[in-house]
């Protein structure tokens, strides 16, 4: 069987399939999509307490070979839920990897200059129990919405981008989608 070379408008759905047919190119063409993007989510998320031999490239890389090495089970719905998708693996990976080093018995800290104080950057802008709560609230919201949530307000997306991630028919009605999904999210925090 033969593939051609992946190009940019290639759809993740595509990517996918042609990961689970053994195409190699179609992996790392995937693996190169998302890397930048799961970097940008991912910094800041793992506490300087629990940073060793991990930081956040280490786990964005076990995060992208954890999901192409289980794409099979994986049912692409829309081109954004393979992005949630990853988002959830690494969130999980970053409370792993703060779980193994709170295990971890005489630990010697890193010197100041090492270790980065104070929090994430989405903690710094809405602190950690609001962090909590809008996880809960996240995780409360139907598939789209949570999918256009997290495309357009933590992978900073725009609203064209989120339409075409979710098929959408233009970017006004994924503005929609992301507006009401927001409005419902912040109703669900306040409860």
């Amino acid at each position: 069987m033969s593939f051609s070379t992946p190009t940019q408008v290639e759809s993740t759905a595509t990517l996918l399939a042609r990961v689970r047919a053994g195409d190699r190119q179609a992996r790392e063409h995937l693996a190169r999509r998302y890397l930048a993007t799961l970097l940008r989510w991912g910094h800041g998320r793992l506490p300087g307490h629990a940073r060793d031999l991990s930081d956040t490239h280490d786990l964005v890389q076990v995060t992208l070979l954890k999901a192409l090495d289980h794409v099979g089970s994986f049912e692409p719905r829309r081109e954004g839920a393979f992005l949630a998708y990853l988002r959830t693996i690494l969130l999980n990976e970053v409370r792993g990897e703060i779980r193994r080093v709170a295990r971890r018995p005489g630990r010697v800290p890193l010197t100041d200059d090492l270790v980065e104080h104070g929090p994430s950057p989405v903690e710094q802008a809405i602190g950690k129990a609001a962090l909590d709560a809008y996880e809960r609230a996240l995780g409360r919201l139907a598939p789209e919405e949570r999918e256009g949530v997290i495309l357009r307000i933590e992978m900073g997306y725009t609203h064209q981008q989120v339409a075409e991630a979710l098929g959408k028919p233009s970017a006004d009605a994924a503005r929609m989608l992301v507006a009401r999904a927001v409005a419902r999210l912040a109703e669900a925090m306040d409860v």
